[in-house]
């Protein structure tokens, strides 16, 4: 209503404001002298209507400016948690491991062993030799996976002799080798951030009234992205942050609500997408999202004749367009910004390297958001590196569901079939064929197939506008199948369209397959995807690989470990070399990454401190029992899990979680929950270990722990019967309340570090 009246005024139309009154009054009769007044109701009306004989219209916000503006969205907070995690859910017998301590090994399994009178589950890991290692369940925090980063399929590692010091020489080594590479990438960075940026103002209402127009609740991963892009944009060093998630996930809706907050301090934003399709798709999304809003979106693609174009040009030279979304055509010498402030890059690994080359130099000074559904390995390398910020949506729509995914030869009654099925719900076919020279083969044979099926055809070497009348055709629903090249695979979104056939699926790489995918899937039906191959035999192993892969991830969110799995399947590319991809065999892809991530905190000042452990001996049952998790594999990964639990929000976090999935907590779980969190506690203190003798509680602290000498004092004196020990061990008497253990312990930690 406020929106409104500023509008009336800037035009000096009459308008009689009837309150905000939620109750209907009563309309003053019409006989009144021209201009009749116009009257703002607040009312739950969702269109417009006219009433001839009244001489009354009655026109909605809807009408006025397009959109949902009165369903205001429920606000819930995200749960924190790790995004790319080894979290075991995959492992089996026989498969590779590393242990950050002992090294590689080999994983054989569970085992129940009894120890001080109780039954604790134990991982078996054999080294060198058949020697054998039981790693406690609690601390699978110092197990992962083990995953080459080279490429290499089927490459496998040579075992580390147990308690040898091949391990440490191998480690010291990776970790010279990182610095080296992390402080070169460390200076191109560095250069950006010393370049100063814009700190953008904070949220106005006008960007409330935006965010709160958006049709559907938002999830809670894209509520905390969000955050996290504000906090950049309003920070005065420049946002280079990629936006990963799912197709479909709602990553153009937090592109739109960034570059609105860009606009409104007077500055422009460039959106650039890969094709002209995808352009066209999000120039059309811009403009509808904006329209109750004086903002001015235009457009730079094979879609715009040249004068258009020129006409383009000139007003964005001259600050007249606020948002220009095109090709690599925005890329061009001839293309110059009145006053960027941000730029949003549409699945950058689509764009060749002289666009790339440009898009370096425009990051200098400029706000950049990246979105991508499974980025480049070196992309993700470099985000989880700390290299570059990082925002993941992995919480799927309310309503979605996962894809159905079918990995089968090539059979024409195959194709029959499934076009027919999704014929018969009214809905829509993707046929991909990669082939321009055979493509109107193909889709005579699904003609012959399917004569009733009303076919178009779609590939990059078609004129603009005959591309256009095709997807413009498919949008209105006056085709059932088209088939098409990998045209398709960027962010065309046709609702309707929940079948997808890919043909000669071997040939793509595992990206492409996603991305392609992505085009079904988007309503709240389900979606069917056949990938048709050659016989099996045919196909080389990362072919295999690469579809298995596919079938495994079709449950929702899964893009981002996908990704992993291509920087596993791809390497890590000219980012690292040779020699790099050597030292992550060497030591596995995950502690790779988490060694670059800690050298790279180093290198920016984070000051480093020495590796501790901790170990408790606590003398309490701290199991997950067969009882409350069945499944092997779901109780490991739960162990995993709960091992890296940092923070007391975590710890409820996950304990909510468990009750919701499994039911009441067992005591056991309960203790080891409580476990972790003390372990953390205990390890950020640099204490070795922490043993409970009868009712005492006996610390060890690591040689360069850095506890305050007078706190320790005070610590002593306030407790009877306590001492510290010359050779570092901290013993007090345990003052247990009803049998808790650990509060009296996390006091006691807390103490020490206040």
């Amino acid at each position: 209503m406020e929106r409104l009246r500023e509008l009336l005024q800037e035009y000096e139309v009459i308008f009689a404001d009837l309150g905000n009154s939620l109750e209907p009054r009563p309309i003053p009769d019409s006989r009144l002298p021209a201009p009749a007044p116009i009257y703002i109701v607040h009312a739950d009306v969702g269109e417009g209507m006219t009433f001839p004989e009244l001489k009354l219209v009655l026109l909605t916000d809807s009408d006025l400016f397009g959109g949902f503006t009165w369903a205001v969205p429920r606000r819930r907070e995200k749960s924190a948690a790790s995004s790319f995690i080894s979290d075991l859910s995959d492992l089996k017998v026989g498969d590779y491991v590393v242990h950050i301590d002992h090294g590689i090994g080999l994983y054989q399994g569970l085992r129940l062993l009894e120890v001080d009178g109780g039954r604790r589950d134990f991982m078996l890991i054999t080294y060198q030799d058949d020697a054998k290692l039981y790693v406690p369940l609690e601390r699978l925090d110092l197990v992962e996976k083990y995953r080459s980063g080279s490429g290499m399929e089927g490459a496998k590692p040579v075992l580390d002799r147990m308690g040898g010091a091949t391990w440490a020489r191998t480690k010291t080594r990776v970790k010279r080798a990182l610095r080296d590479m992390a402080e070169e990438l460390l200076r191109l960075y560095a250069t950006r951030k010393m370049s100063g940026g814009t700190a953008f103002s904070q949220d106005t209402p006008w960007q409330k009234e935006l965010e709160d127009a958006f049709e559907f609740e938002e999830t809670p991963d894209q509520l905390t992205a969000l955050a996290e892009i504000k906090r950049d944009l309003e920070s005065p060093e420049p946002m280079d942050r990629l936006l990963c998630g799912d197709v479909g996930y709602g990553k153009t809706e937090l592109a739109m609500r960034a570059a609105f907050k860009v606009i409104q301090d007077g500055r422009q934003v460039a959106v650039l997408a890969p094709t002209t399709v995808l352009a066209f798709q999000h120039f059309n999304t811009f403009r509808q999202r904006m329209a109750a809003f004086p903002v001015r979106v235009e457009m730079l693609s094979r879609f715009r004749s040249a004068t258009e174009q020129k006409k383009t040009i000139n007003d964005v030279q001259a600050g007249r367009v606020d948002i220009v979304v095109g090709t690599h055509r925005l890329l061009s010498k001839d293309v110059g910004f009145h006053d960027l402030g941000l730029l949003v890059v549409d699945e950058e690994q689509r764009f060749g390297v002289a666009a790339k080359e440009r898009l370096r130099k425009l990051r200098a000074s400029v706000d950049v958001l990246t979105m991508s559904a499974t980025p480049i390995p070196r992309t993700l390398h470099m985000a989880l590196g700390g290299l570059r910020d990082l925002s993941v949506i992995e919480t799927p729509p309310r309503g979605r569901l996962a894809i159905q995914t079918i990995v089968a030869p090539f059979s024409d009654a195959l194709v029959q079939a499934a076009i027919l099925q999704e014929m018969e719900r009214q809905g829509q076919i993707f046929f991909v064929h990669n082939r321009v020279e055979s493509i109107f083969s193909i889709a005579a044979i699904i003609q012959r197939l399917v004569p009733e099926a009303r076919i178009g055809v779609s590939h990059g070497q078609m004129g603009e506008r005959e591309l256009e009348k095709v997807m413009m055709k498919l949008v209105r629903g006056e085709y059932d199948v088209l088939v098409a090249t990998s045209i398709i695979e960027n962010g065309l979104d046709i609702p309707r369209a929940n079948t997808l056939i890919v043909n000669r699926a071997d040939r793509f790489g595992l990206a492409d397959l996603y991305q392609l995918r992505g085009r079904v899937g988007r309503a709240d039906r389900r979606a069917y995807a056949y990938f048709l191959i050659p016989d099996e035999e045919t196909l080389t192993p990362i072919a295999k690989r690469r579809l298995a892969a596919l079938k495994e991830f079709s449950d929702l969110g899964a893009g981002f470990r996908l990704a992993a799995l291509d920087l596993e399947l791809r390497g890590t590319g000219n980012l690292l070399g040779a020699e790099q991809s050597g030292h992550m065999n060497s030591i596995g892809l995950d502690l790779y990454l988490k060694m670059l991530e800690q050298t790279v905190q180093e290198l920016k000042g984070t000051p480093s401190q020495p590796e501790v452990r901790t170990t408790l001996n606590l003398g309490l049952d701290i199991k997950i029992p067969e009882s409350f998790i069945a499944d092997e594999s779901q109780r490991l990964r739960m162990y995993k899990r709960i091992s890296s639990i940092a923070t007391a929000q975590e710890r409820a976090d996950m304990e909510a979680e468990m009750i919701d999935r499994y039911g009441p907590i067992p005591s056991p779980v309960l203790n080891l929950l409580n476990y972790a969190l003390l372990k953390s506690a205990a390890e950020r203190l640099l204490i070795q270990s922490v043993e409970r003798k009868a009712d005492e509680l006996w610390v060890r602290f690591h040689p360069q722990a850095s506890v305050d000498p007078e706190r320790l004092t005070r610590f002593v004196r306030r407790r009877r019967e306590s001492s510290l020990r010359p050779d570092g061990i901290l013993r007090f008497r345990l003052a247990t309340k009803d049998g808790d253990l650990f509060e009296p312990i996390q006091n006691a930690l807390q103490e020490l570090q206040a």
